[in-house]
């Protein structure tokens, strides 16, 4: 069963994907409003078509705050990258820098207002980081932060990215960690169904010393990860 369905998934999902993208690069002259537009109906197709083709059913445990934070998330597979701007109000994602040269996806990400992270450019890199968070900030977006900077599989920490540390003492917001356990389903070729659980976790105040942050942020992460965890 999870052949069949993932055989249906992805000529469905990805045939989709490339009319909401078109949609989305020819509605940047239209302004805002039409570039959320193509956005947001693309990842709603996608939760679509994760909850009706692969059966794969949501949970939210807690929420988001209403105040401005960053959040920093678990990344198992791309469903969390895609499923985004359903899980947040018009969200501000960090993304790399090298997903911008997609044709196509690349403007329209742009234009919604992803940010894009070059890795190796160290402090020039950093500062153009902040300067594109702050203004998000100004615009009551929430910015979202993958701070291991890829895919790590279920049950496993990957380190955090030196990146996260200069965006936490920077920006001075707190930080509110959100742990998700979408590896065993969604991180493989045949997907399964069942359910995908989201953690909004404790908030973390801003100005806390680097080595502390980090690890309180590791531990809120793999909150649904027990094998990751290290109270376990």
């Amino acid at each position: 069963m999870a052949i069949l369905r993932s055989l249906l998934f992805y000529p469905i999902f990805y045939l989709g994907s490339v009319l909401f993208v078109l949609f989305t690069a020819a509605m940047i002259p239209f302004g805002p409003r039409a570039i959320r537009a193509g956005v947001h109906g693309w990842t709603g197709w996608h939760r679509f078509c994760a909850r009706f083709l692969l059966g794969i059913r949501v949970r939210v445990e807690g929420r988001a705050s209403s105040d401005p934070a960053l959040y920093v998330m678990k990344h198992e597979s791309f469903f969390e990258a895609i499923d985004a701007p359903t899980l947040f109000s018009l969200p501000a994602p960090f993304a790399k820098a090298e997903l911008f040269s997609i044709p196509g996806w690349g403007k329209a990400a742009l234009a919604y207002g992803l940010v894009p992270v070059e890795r190796e450019a160290g402090a020039k890199a950093l500062r153009t980081m902040i300067r594109e968070a702050q203004a998000r900030i100004v615009d009551g977006r929430p910015l979202v932060l993958f701070p291991e900077g890829t895919r790590t599989p279920h049950g496993q920490r990957g380190p955090l990215q030196s990146g996260f540390a200069g965006l936490y003492k920077l920006l001075a917001l707190p930080v509110i960690p959100v742990a998700v356990n979408s590896g065993p389903l969604y991180h493989r070729r045949w997907k399964r169904s069942g359910t995908i659980t989201y953690r909004f976790c404790e908030p973390i105040p801003p100005g806390l010393p680097r080595r502390e942050v980090e690890a309180r942020v590791q531990d809120a992460i793999n909150a649904l990860n027990p094998a990751g965890s290290s109270a376990d």
